[in-house]
This record gives structure tokens, sequence and C-alpha cells, in this order.
């Protein structure tokens, strides 16, 4: 895309989460997070911290404040430090969450050589940006200078064939079902050598 385009389009991704404020600490969640994400049961998780299995229970419950000494212990046992006890794990979030976005249905964004739908916009503080796109340039020599930006992105074919030019590779012809995943950093532009316009998935990371 454009580079103007894609730095708005980042920038609208981002703003979107601006006003979710930050989940207060559950320590009982984050330690049974930890837990679980070892696959191991309380008396596991217990012995190998050098604690009750009754004093883990009650952590993780929220029924007992942990001393500095019994939490330097379960902290060992776990594999982390202490302040990480502290630490949210990125990404954790009860409930989990979903968007569904019927086709054209997505938030149109227009430029001279793209025309891209942003998919999943119900959602704040997203990690990476889907957006489907219909390729309107032909030449590479329609874009001003190379698009580069922070973050890595992936590109799915869905129609057409494409031509990626990228920074450090050769020109490389894709067709439907083809796909790349690249340094966004490294300058890249994409542009259509079928007689329609070629469709693309892209998802870009924005954090």
């Amino acid at each position: 895309m454009d580079e103007e385009s894609e730095h708005s389009l980042i920038r609208i991704a981002r703003a979107q989460g601006e006003a979710e404020a930050a989940e207060p600490l559950d320590l009982g969640r984050r330690v049974r997070e930890l837990r679980t994400e070892k696959g191991w049961t309380l008396e596991q998780a217990a012995r190998q911290a050098g604690l009750a299995r009754s004093t883990l229970s009650k952590i993780e419950n929220d029924q007992m404040s942990p001393t500095y000494d019994a939490l330097k212990k379960l902290a060992t046992g776990l594999g982390v430090s202490v302040p990480q006890l502290f630490t949210p794990m990125r990404g954790a979030r009860a409930g989990g969450r979903m968007a569904v976005t019927r086709t054209g249905e997505g938030a149109a964004h227009a430029t001279a050589t793209y025309e891209h739908e942003l998919m999943a916009g119900a959602l704040a503080r997203k990690r990476m940006m889907p957006y489907r796109t219909r390729i309107r340039a032909r030449d590479v020599a329609e874009f001003d200078g190379w698009v580069r930006h922070e973050g890595e992105e992936f590109l799915y074919v869905l129609t057409g064939v494409v031509r990626l030019y990228t920074e450090f590779y050769a020109p490389v012809d894709m067709r439907r079902g083809d796909s790349a995943y690249y340094d966004a950093t490294m300058g890249h532009n994409l542009v259509s050598v079928s007689q329609e316009d070629a469709t693309v998935l892209w998802v870009t990371s924005v954090e």
C-alpha cells in the first residue's frame, strides 16, 4: 500500500485502544496462569515451590496474602522472578474476544493504488490489524518510494496475480493461495499483474 495509507491505517488501529484502561493485577489469577501454562496440578506446583498445597490453593483463590518468603519460593518453583509474579501475562484476558466482519461491512479506506476494507474494527487494543485489499496499482512507479513501517506483515493472495516488490529480494509473482511473511521495516510495494484487480488479505502487527 502507499505509505500514507499504511501509516493512517496503523494509526486507526492503535487509536482504537487508547480509551481502554489496563486491568488491575490479580495475583491469584496470575499464579494460576503460570501454573496451568506448565500443565501442573496444585500438588505438583506446591511441591516445586516447597509450599503446602493448601497454601498455594489459598493464594490462587485470593484467600491469603503470601509473605515475601512464600513469594520467593513460589517464584523459584514456577521458574520466574518475584517481579514477574506481578506482571500480567502478555495478552492474558479472561472471557476471550471475538469480532465477526461480514463481507462488505469492514471500514473502507480507498487510495489511488488500493481499496482497503479494515476488519474486526469493533475490537480495541488489537495486536494485529487484518484487512482485505483490492490492488489497483499496475506499476511500482505509481508509488512514492518504498512503504516501510514498524512490525511484521503477512500477505495472502485471494484472487488474481500480484507482484511483491521488496527492498532486499527480487520481485516475486504470487497467485491465489500464495502467501508471504516479511519484516515490514523492509521497503515493500505490491501491484496487480493480472487483467483484473487482484485482492489480498493483509495482516499487520500494530504493537
